[in-house]
């Protein structure tokens, strides 16, 4: 539900990291990487082992092929070939269309999506007061095109919201059965926020979509089916059992998962900050290290060892995570380990030579400041405690991590760093399923495998999200999909928008593979009449008969940096120019004000605000 045009701008800010579909964390022998078993196993061990061997296959990538994948700009675009020619008429078309709207225009189709959304919302509960009556003189309506949604990330959760369930059986094929806000997990990490507050269930979002708790394992193209898996229990006996899923219509927005690009013991000895188990184990170690540092026979070195906190990675995620885990030292430490204070450090380590790469240079000096400022306490007691220059947080810029032990991280430069907990938030990879589906893919003349110069292990779409070599039946979007004719960052506004996006373009009947080619745009349906948004997109590209393709709306991005302060960088218009930024406590407000009012749903509103 969409309440004006300004709310609707501040509610798609960006949000660190995107779709998730698979947990990142492994724990499996590295024996097993390279198997997909598609047999049922019967387990004597409890639910929760077998739910992480299942976890393991749906997550390991092979060392070389995450350094392969690796995250990296390509600025050069590819054209797409296709089955046949197309005239030059259509060509001409086509070029005119992937040129970006003009913006003026582009925020008029904006607005006038959000009217028809909003005007939807009153023709639903008219339906809704007929009390279901259908007349029996009418014909039989043809069977439901269905659609299948892989993932249940930001990207799901807005196809779900818009797609029309009238025209189309909807299907939700996940490990996880609730969407995840997962700008706050930082914060579930440290106990600012509780873990139901930022969780919403995947059927409450689309109450007429079908939910089906599994793992994706492999997709093949030419049959339209899905091999997964899903562990069953019975008592103490848990079984991995397959099914297999059928398709018309393929929507592929896994997600990503944590790249460890390679390192040697990242995935045995670091934690990842990406699903709600995630966040669990971090608090749970938290205080366990407390308790352990607090016990007596310890030294001084010991405990400094113990209670020192490695954050790898200098993004929006691992400085989000470094400043919560700061405000809960300074805030609950004195309460509860006064005494242990003096020990705490905070290591953000950095590969590049600055932090928060997508922000403005000024507000990245800001996140420096507040992370490394003296620490804040009112009890003046505590101060005489610690000492003399005392440092919280360290930030170790152009330090790349070469090896991370049990209890020591090893850079490059030599040093060793031993730490207590060390949490890697460095770089996005592909999941398994993405490497499997891009690879049925580039079977295909159609460009899938060349693409792949540019889309790194990301499966390669066209500007309408369909993605290359699969007929207009597979499409994808999300950070495991790359369009390659303008890449964008791998963040959750530009899921979210992609999904809003795609539903749309499906429930107004657009026809995606016209001709069966798919070197032709998808096609507006004649007898149907447009809305005033395709209205205004139609004239924006010169064209009636073709679907104007996805142009993203840019509104800024967002990032926490700890005691009571944020940053806000604000996208007015496309111009660099144009940046309305925001820090100290203004920007403490737009944070807080925009994750309260982009939560899905009015219950996780009121739980985040009373958290």
């Amino acid at each position: 539900m969409k309440f004006s045009f300004v709310a609707t701008l501040l509610f798609s800010l960006q949000a660190p990291g995107g779709d998730a579909f698979a947990p990142s964390r492994s724990w499996v022998n590295t024996k097993h990487q390279h198997k997909q078993e598609h047999i049922t196993k019967l387990y004597s061990s409890n639910e929760k082992t077998v739910r992480e061997e299942l976890q393991e296959k749906t997550s390991l990538v092979d060392a070389k092929s995450e350094i392969k994948y690796a995250g990296g700009d390509a600025s050069e675009s590819q054209s797409i070939s296709g089955a046949s020619e197309i005239s030059p008429e259509l060509a001409k078309k086509i070029d005119r269309a992937t040129l970006p709207r003009a913006y003026p225009l582009f925020l008029a189709e904006k607005g006038a999506i959000i009217l028809e959304d909003v005007l939807s919302i009153f023709n639903r509960e008219e339906e809704d007061s007929t009390g279901g009556f259908v007349n029996p003189n009418l014909p039989t309506p043809p069977p439901k095109q269905k659609i299948v949604i892989l993932g249940t990330g930001w990207g799901a959760a807005a196809f779900l919201k818009e797609i029309d369930n009238t025209k189309f059986d909807v299907t939700v094929i996940s490990p996880r059965n609730h969407f995840l806000f997962t700008p706050m997990l930082a914060g579930a990490s440290v106990g600012t926020v509780e873990y139901r507050s930022i969780t919403e269930s995947i059927r409450q979002i689309n109450l007429k979509a079908n939910y089906l708790e599994g793992s994706a394992m492999s997709i093949n193209p030419e049959t339209k089916t899905i091999e997964c898996e899903s562990v069953v229990c019975e008592g103490n006996s848990c079984t991995i059992n397959d099914f297999e899923v059928q398709y018309d219509k393929l929507i592929t927005t896994v997600g990503a998962q944590t790249n460890t690009y390679g390192i040697k013991g990242v995935r045995e000895y670091c934690n990842f900050l990406k699903q709600i188990e995630d966040a669990r184990r971090i608090r749970t170690a938290i205080v366990n290290l407390f308790e352990r540092a607090n016990l007596p026979n310890l030294s001084e070195e010991q405990r400094k060892e113990i209670l020192t906190f490695a954050v790898i990675g200098a993004g929006p995620t691992g400085v989000e995570f470094a400043s919560e885990l700061r405000d809960f030292v300074e805030q609950d430490g004195p309460k509860y380990y006064p005494k242990l204070l003096k020990y705490v450090r905070i290591k953000v380590i950095e590969a590049s030579p600055t932090i928060l790469a997508p922000f403005d240079k000024s507000l990245q000096e800001e996140a420096i400041k507040q992370l490394t400022r003296n620490i804040k306490t009112k009890d003046p007691n505590i101060l005489n405690l610690l000492p003399e220059k005392f440092k919280l947080t360290e930030l170790l810029l152009n330090s790349g991590v070469s090896e991370v032990k049990e209890d020591v991280i090893s850079l490059r430069d030599g040093e060793d760093i031993p730490y207590g907990i060390a949490v890697w938030a460095a770089g996005n990879g592909p999941l398994p399923v993405t490497l499997q589906l891009v690879e049925a893919l580039s079977k295909e003349e159609d460009g899938q495998s060349e693409a792949q110069a540019i889309a790194r292990g990301r499966v390669a779409t066209d500007p309408w999200l369909r993605a290359i070599g699969g007929k207009g039946d597979i499409l994808a979007f999300g950070d495991c999909s790359c369009i390659i004719a303008g890449q964008l960052p791998a963040t959750a506004q530009v899921a979210g928008q992609q999904g809003e996006y795609l539903a749309r373009l499906l429930s107004q009947n657009y026809e995606f593979c016209p001709d069966g080619d798919t070197t032709k745009p998808p096609m507006a349906d004649p007898s149907r009449e447009k809305t005033l948004s395709e209205k205004i997109s139609s004239f924006a590209i010169g064209a009636d008969d073709i679907a104007a393709p996805f142009q993203f709306l840019n509104l800024g991005i967002l990032a926490y940096t700890g005691g009571g302060s944020a940053l806000a960088q604000l996208q007015l218009t496309p111009s660099e120019q144009s940046k309305l930024k925001g820090k100290g406590k203004i920007g403490f407000g737009l944070w807080r004000s925009v994750y309260l009012s982009k939560q899905i749903s009015w219950r996780n509103r009121v739980l985040v605000f009373f958290d």
